[in-house]
């Protein structure tokens, strides 16, 4: 598992430094395995913003642009073109020295004149903040975003932090999630736990009207638990959620399906989305069937991968179909994808032993932690609370 120092911070109040904090966690009964600083790829990175933009006198491909940072105005060369004046940016100053790859040469911003024209800073591109592989545009930041802002901040990494990479142990799964951790710290501390907000709009709809649950199983699932939410806009994660999951090692993919892996390492509770419309129907309604595998049955993993099944894996299916290998990947036929509008939410206890015969089995990932399930965290999606019905 893998934790950040400000993230637990957010839950408890200590004033530790992180090496303390290391020899704490240890002395909880958690072997820390390693530690990384971060954060420091963004120094000398502000919010900025486009005062003016103008042709190049001398380059028909380039602008030549007037930009803040609220202290001071720049004069820069830039070859994108889909920003315009008013516009918020993530602004490099000179002397910065720019993201790069493991094993590449430092890149120091300098000075300098392009096309005869004085260039004296850049506005990024996410490629060159090694945020994604998007070049051909600047990064175009919120109109809310504060000007002169650390863009570290920006994204909510806080400046500077440290990773440490936690070996929990199975006596402990109360300790899979940052929550569990911190209640630790606040019992050493004596400072409260800080809960996460939990915003939820219900409506009068109950889950049960909307889909059924079927646990034929009962050995390998004891318990399964589903919520439906409506109305979701599939998109790109906020700044800061993406740089969150990416601290811990986990790649953000989409709004919905990256608030489910935050939740995850929030409380320890894994909990997967499916499509609600690609279910197929029981009497009218979507239908949940929790069930062992028929022998020879083929699946398809979200990693694209086709998998053979036996009777000793449990497979999350609908009425016609697998749609989950239970704890472990979910299916690509029933994925969250650009259209979703309605989702159905899965959390549930599924047999330890069982799940890991089955990862091991199909290799299709290291699986998800299992842990004790009572309840739905969470039913709304990063950029706030959707209309869900009630449990």
């Amino acid at each position: 598992m893998k934790v950040t120092y400000n993230w637990l911070k957010e839950y408890v109040d200590f004033d530790w430094s992180a090496e303390d904090l290391a020899e704490r966690i240890t002395m909880l009964g958690v072997e820390v395995e390693g530690m990384e600083e971060t954060g420091g790829a963004f120094d000398g990175i502000v919010v900025g913003q486009v005062v003016t933009r103008d042709k190049h006198p001398n380059a028909d491909k380039l602008t030549l642009c007037k930009v803040t940072d609220g202290k001071s105005e720049l004069q820069i060369v830039c070859g994108a073109t889909n920003f315009q004046a008013g516009d918020k940016v993530a602004l490099a100053n000179i002397g910065t020295s720019m993201p790069v790859e493991e094993g590449e040469k430092p890149f120091v911003l300098k000075e300098g004149k392009i096309r005869g024209e004085l260039s004296q800073g850049m506005m990024c591109s996410g490629r060159e903040l090694k945020l994604n592989d998007d070049h051909e545009g600047i990064l175009i930041l919120p109109t809310d975003a504060q000007l002169g802002q650390p863009y570290a901040e920006h994204l909510g990494r806080a400046g500077k932090d440290v990773v440490y990479d936690l070996e929990v142990t199975p006596n402990r799964p109360d300790l899979n999630g940052v929550i569990g951790l911190a209640r630790e710290i606040a019992a050493l501390t004596g400072n409260p736990l800080k809960h996460p907000e939990i915003l939820l709009n219900a409506s009068d709809e109950k889950t049960e009207d909307l889909v059924a649950v079927k646990i034929n199983d009962p050995d390998l699932c004891p318990r399964y638990n589903a919520r439906v939410i409506r109305g979701v806009k599939i998109g790109p994660s906020p700044d800061w959620l993406r740089a969150r999951l990416e601290s811990v090692g986990i790649r953000p993919i989409s709004n919905v399906v990256d608030v489910t892996n935050f939740v995850m390492m929030e409380t320890g509770q894994p909990l997967h989305a499916f499509d609600l419309h690609l279910l197929a129907k029981a009497d009218g309604k979507p239908t949940v069937v929790v069930r062992r595998a028929t022998a020879g049955e083929k699946f398809t993993t979200l990693d694209e991968a086709e998998h053979e099944l036996t009777t000793d894996n449990l497979l999350i299916a609908d009425p016609e179909k697998g749609i989950a290998l239970a704890g472990v990947m979910g299916g690509m036929n029933t994925e969250i994808n650009d259209t979703t509008q309605d989702v159905l939410l899965e959390t549930a206890y599924f047999n330890p032993q069982n799940i890991r015969a089955t990862s091991k089995a199909t290799q299709a990932c290291t699986p998800t932690r299992v842990t004790d399930s009572s309840a739905v965290r969470t039913s709304a999606s990063p950029t706030g609370p959707v209309n869900a019905p009630r449990s």
